[in-house]
């Protein structure tokens, strides 16, 4: 008897602990790996990262916020990637260099393996953010495939914009 009573309250203390870990990694913090280069060197290929799901639904996205979410174009995947332009401002990239409204943004986490080629997404006309969206990049600009030009697969028009409520949260990154 004493031993049915101990595998049960066995039994229900694992499925508290079940509950809790499903709790925590849905809702408060998730741990992620990163699959490509496309950080790089900031989040090298093979890191193990927690992505924080909880203050994204208090705080507004800051630029230079890493955040993770949904591809565009393979729904199955998630990608991560770093917040360059916000709603409402005006992003252009020219010759590699990225333009916020008209002025140059500091970017001293980027990375460009092939500077002395010019790349097809190295310019891109003057695109203004909707509101509830971002533009989004990755640092390893040259091996990355981003909002500069991801396109929908069924019609070929750019996908330039990533929707704030499909990000699933950003990544902390611990030194």
């Amino acid at each position: 008897m004493g031993v049915i009573i101990k595998l049960k309250r066995l039994a229900f203390l694992f499925f508290i602990a079940g509950i809790i870990t499903i709790f925590v990694r849905t809702f408060l913090i998730e741990g992620i790996y990163v699959a490509s280069g496309s950080m790089e060197p900031n989040l090298p290929q093979g890191m193990h990262l927690f992505l924080e799901k909880v203050s994204i639904r208090f705080h507004p996205l800051k630029r230079g916020d890493i955040v993770v979410f949904p591809s565009p174009v393979d729904h199955r995947k998630d990608l991560i990637k770093r917040v360059v332009a916000l709603p409402g401002e005006t992003i252009k990239v020219e010759d590699k260099r990225v333009f916020i409204n008209g002025r140059i943004l500091a970017e001293p986490y980027v990375q460009h393996t092939r500077d002395k080629e010019l790349l097809e997404d190295d310019d891109m006309d003057p695109v203004t953010v909707p509101d509830g969206c971002v533009f989004v990049m990755g640092d390893n600009r040259d091996e990355s495939e981003d909002s500069r030009d991801w396109k929908d697969e069924a019609t070929g028009r750019p996908i330039r914009f990533i929707r704030i409520k499909d990000i699933k949260g950003r990544i902390i990154k611990f030194y």
